[in-house]
């Protein structure tokens, strides 16, 4: 596991409930039972949580150090399992995985993974091209499963990945494109402009329902 020590046997601690005792730049402390857990949360997940004083949850993902046991907590079981798979991705670390969960809930991070939307996972500190390809690369085939987006749009995204995708379907992706929209703005358009016109439409065709889509 990169950047985080490795993990003991077993999940040790695995949910908090307590009273919040108080805030750091990237964690919080929880009283349980009188005892302070200080816990490292993304940081939409830390701006979630109650005022000092009053009560909290937390699922928590245990690592032990040499030095130290660190905790992760989230607000769900969902998030802190998409922690453990961005942690098995080449070059993605604790650090990077809260700061893509920081900008990113479950269900979005899966569609930006899904539609191979790299722009957005390139929002997160820390996450330059290369670790966004990476991210995408190693999990778009669990993340359909986790995600919302259309399973048309996801198969579209792919088939214009590794160059499979019908030659008028590409060339009205591309014209749209170049017309200054985002690459899954364009894709998503084209995908509904493909359905409605049917598999022989012309990219003429696809860019010209493509764009009444775009302007709804």
């Amino acid at each position: 596991m990169s950047g985080a020590g490795s993990r003991e046997p077993g999940r040790m601690i695995g949910k908090l409930s307590g009273i919040v005792d108080s805030y750091g730049e990237d964690w919080v402390i929880v009283d349980v039972g009188g005892v302070g857990y200080q816990v490292h949360c993304p940081a939409r997940v830390l701006q979630s949580l109650p005022q000092v004083g009053e009560a909290a949850r937390l699922s928590i993902e245990t690592y032990v150090r040499e030095d130290a046991i660190r905790l992760y907590g989230f607000a769900s079981d969902l998030e802190r399992e998409w922690f453990r798979l961005l942690m098995t991705v080449q070059g993605v670390g604790a650090k990077v995985a809260l700061a893509v969960l920081g900008i990113l809930k479950p269900g979005d991070l899966a569609t930006a993974i899904a539609l191979q939307d790299k722009a957005s996972l390139g929002r997160a500190p820390g996450v330059g091209k290369k670790v966004a390809e990476r991210i995408v690369a190693e999990l778009r085939d669990k993340a359909p499963a986790y995600s919302s987006a259309d399973p048309g749009l996801i198969h579209l995204q792919t088939d214009l990945a590794e160059n499979r995708a019908p030659r008028p379907v590409a060339d009205a992706v591309s014209a749209l494109v170049n017309l200054g929209y985002a690459q899954v703005q364009a894709s998503a358009a084209v995908a509904t402009a493909s359905r409605s016109a049917g598999e022989e439409a012309t990219a003429e065709t696809l860019i010209r329902l493509g764009l009444k889509e775009l302007a709804r």
